[in-house]
């Protein structure tokens, strides 16, 4: 089944199969409407997932106001990653652009804490479901919180059921 692009949805964008593979296990969470979210192709590495989403993205999210859009990175520990992605953003869809990842990489959570990335992202699913701050507490994500807490507020009501 296609998304509408006419009612609220979102696109996750990752960067790597190790993104998507969290982001497919994010939409299988029982509670999740899968109607509403898409897991696009991947991008092939952060700098690219900047381009797709300035060359692909942007207009269309313009057309279809109800979309909103979360590009999965890794930070590969960059303290300047994020900015220079919002910086990327255009004003008029900064509240509908999410900058989410692990602060290293997919593979070091999942060494840490010994799930698959598709488990890691089924309990992240659950944690937003629901209002726990569990796994996204862990240190290699809580600096995802500011981004979380905004993208939540607005995803929840239509993406969770």
């Amino acid at each position: 089944m296609s998304i509408n692009k006419y009612e609220q949805h979102i696109f996750v964008l990752p960067e790597d199969d190790a993104n998507r593979q969290i982001a497919n296990g994010f939409i299988n969470d029982l509670n999740l409407n899968t109607r509403v979210i898409q897991v696009l192709p991947i991008a092939d590495g952060w700098t690219k997932v900047v381009d797709e989403f300035t060359n692909e993205h942007i207009k269309s999210m313009r057309q279809f106001t109800k979309r909103m859009i979360v590009l999965l990175i890794d930070f590969d520990e960059r303290e300047d990653r994020l900015s220079y992605v919002q910086s990327h953003i255009p004003e008029d869809l900064k509240n509908r652009v999410f900058v989410l990842g692990v602060q290293s990489n997919p593979e070091s959570l999942q060494r840490d804490i010994k799930q698959s990335l598709e488990a890691i992202g089924e309990t992240l699913a659950t944690d937003c479901s629901e209002n726990k701050n569990e796994l996204w507490g862990h240190h290699l994500l809580i600096h995802n919180k500011p981004e979380l807490e905004r993208m939540i507020k607005l995803i929840k009501p239509f993406l969770f059921n």
